[in-house]
């Protein structure tokens, strides 16, 4: 049999066989198309569901998904586009695995989403800045980033989405979810309240929560009706899922009174508030628990390091070089070491227990006391004699076999210095020196 091809009129005819001045092959004579009233309404109705599946199927490749709907897209409204993402997802079950169709399908299946999430949030004009709840919002223009929503715990679609982060405590959102915030920003408390919880997960109940959640006052229930209660290791108390989300981290009151640093669950608000205040050094660990030195070696270590480092200082505050080599900011993470020698932060604990912290304040105690011993003659020329053996190399308060008198702060040999049932000979210099001088005549 010989096969004619039809012409591009007729397959356009085929295609469109309601357009005016078109004759479709058996249709009425003269081209003349019977009012839309007179055709067969079941037979339309069909067809016109189907022309807007495939219509709104091929959006997936045919507009901009990435700008707002225009022409003949408004007419298309959102049950149309659900009933398009049913059918692309039917006909990705259905075509031959890791076919290009079925590749084909999943994007069209990703770009009908995509059109029906901006169907639902629409983009309007959103302003830069937002203070709300002593939160500092800040408009995100990451289109990549996929985050979630810490309000209404859904996906940030930042393709089409506007979201806000707070940049005190990292609390994020969608645009529509600001107004609806009922949370402080934690940055705040942190302000405000420097100080940990230090009793190990005190928990007081259900019953005294009244079984609600403790943030948002939810109704909750251990059995999880009419929504699960999750309790958080740092409070005690029981959130909701909306305000836990299981959530770990290290616990302070389990470090300082058992030296456990294993991550526990705890409740959005805990832990950006333990994030926060993760570098403050706000632990005195010898007035919670001072018998943790006798059972934590690396904590004597690094005492003993910080103690040699206070001494150290003031010999760089009145070094010219020091100070233009700026060695004191080798410590500038950890300002407290320069200061005092027994408050800790929590991030300075979790170091010391895997072994980071040892490791680089022992490199950077050796800078120092090479600079001080070495490379500075100006630093050197402040170094001790021992006076009561009057041998030996230059001391220094911060050697290991030296001993500092607590009141004229002069540096002997530790042998010495104990060995010696006198007074200190710089002391006793200093008393004799005080009788001597007459006293100042009084004002008469």
């Amino acid at each position: 049999m010989e096969y004619h091809e039809r012409p591009a009129s007729f397959r356009q005819a085929r295609l469109n066989p309601f357009d005016r001045g078109e004759e479709e092959e058996g249709g009425p004579p003269g081209g003349k198309i019977p009012p839309q009233d007179e055709l067969r309404p079941e037979l339309f109705s069909s067809e016109s569901r189907s022309q807007s599946l495939v219509r709104a199927m091929d959006l997936g490749l045919a507009e901009d998904h990435f700008s707002r709907p225009v022409d003949s897209f408004v007419a298309l409204d959102i049950e149309q586009l659900k009933m398009a993402i049913e059918e692309c997802k039917r006909l990705i079950l259905e075509l031959p695995e890791h076919s290009e169709r079925q590749k084909d399908t999943v994007v069209k299946l990703i770009h009908l989403r995509l059109k029906l999430q901006e169907l639902k949030d629409p983009e309007e004009d959103e302003p830069n800045l937002r203070v709300l709840l002593e939160h500092r919002f800040s408009k995100e223009k990451s289109k990549s980033v996929k985050q979630t929503c810490d309000k209404c715990s859904t996906i940030i679609w930042g393709l089409i989405q506007t979201w806000y982060t707070c940049a005190g405590c990292y609390y994020r959102c969608h645009s529509k979810c600001l107004n609806l915030i009922n949370k402080p920003c934690v940055r705040s408390k942190v302000s405000h309240q420097s100080e940990y919880e230090l009793s190990i997960c005190p928990e007081i109940g259900l019953d005294r929560q009244d079984y609600r959640c403790a943030e948002c006052r939810t109704p909750v229930s251990l059995r999880g009706v009419p929504s699960e209660a999750r309790q958080c290791d740092y409070t005690g108390q029981y959130y909701c899922s909306t305000c836990h989300w299981n959530d770990t981290a290290v616990i302070p009151a389990r470090v300082i009174h058992n030296w456990e640093f294993e991550p526990r669950k705890v409740c959005r608000s805990s832990m950006r508030y333990l994030a926060l205040m993760i570098p403050r050094p706000v632990l005195k660990l010898r007035e919670v628990n001072p018998l943790l030195f006798n059972f934590v070696e690396e904590l004597v270590e690094i005492r003993k390091l910080r103690q040699d480092i206070l001494l150290m200082k003031p010999y760089f505050i009145t070094c010219k070089e020091a100070m233009e080599a700026r060695l004191l900011l080798q410590l500038h993470d950890r300002q407290h070491f320069v200061e005092n020698n027994d408050m800790y932060s929590l991030q300075d604990l979790i170091d010391i227990s895997s072994g980071r912290l040892s490791c680089s304040l022992t490199e950077i105690h050796t800078t120092f006391a090479k600079h001080i011993k070495l490379d500075c003659d100006r630093c050197q020329a402040k170094g001790f004699v021992c006076e009561l053996c009057k041998e030996g190399d230059i001391l220094f308060p911060f050697d290991s076999h030296t001993s500092v008198c607590h009141d004229c702060s002069a540096v002997f040999h530790r042998d010495c210095f104990y060995d010696n049932s006198t007074t200190c000979p710089k002391c006793a210099r200093m008393t004799e020196r005080k009788h001597d001088d007459p006293p100042y005549p009084k004002d008469t």
